[in-house]
């Protein structure tokens, strides 16, 4: 029995060894207080409201909202980003259509009106903001790995 418990610390000690290395090396998302002490949370920062549409860093990421949408009402009786976003009101706002797939359902079928898993836009869709980022970005872009001249030469959010 004494072996077993051995046997099975001794496999388990590279793991944690590791995990204790790991989280040392992380970064650190806390603040100087402890997670128990109730602190004031911080102040919004202001949302990115200049409308350029955002390059997706990624095949079908959901695209980013370029406006500001405090207000916006998402519940059972409306949905304030259809007013813009519906293809009936697309010409008038000149704002890009959802999706044909936001009309389908899990299985693919088209329905009449906008599927039920995708009404509440922001479960996928997020507004920018001027906040600094708690980690650095090392994303690189897989084109750019692949086709490295073809890559324009702009900066990118």
């Amino acid at each position: 029995m004494r072996r077993k418990v051995l046997l099975c610390l001794v496999g388990i000690a590279p793991f944690l060894t590791a995990g204790a290395i790991m989280a040392q090396d992380a970064p650190r998302l806390r603040g100087p207080d402890p997670f128990t002490k109730a602190v004031p949370a911080p102040p919004m920062q202001r949302q990115v409201t200049d409308d350029v549409r955002v390059r997706r860093n990624y095949p079908d990421q959901p695209p980013v909202i370029p406006h500001a949408i405090e207000g916006y009402a998402v519940d059972l009786n409306a949905n304030k980003c259809m007013s813009c976003h519906a293809r009936k009101f697309t010409e008038q706002s000149q704002a890009p259509m959802i999706s044909v797939t936001h009309y389908q359902d899990r299985a693919g079928n088209t329905l009449g009106g906008l599927a039920p898993r995708r009404y509440v836009c922001v479960s996928c869709h997020v507004p920018q903001t001027t906040a600094k980022p708690l980690v650095d970005n090392i994303f690189t872009d897989m084109d750019a790995i692949t086709e490295p001249e073809r890559q324009p030469e702009r900066g990118r959010r």
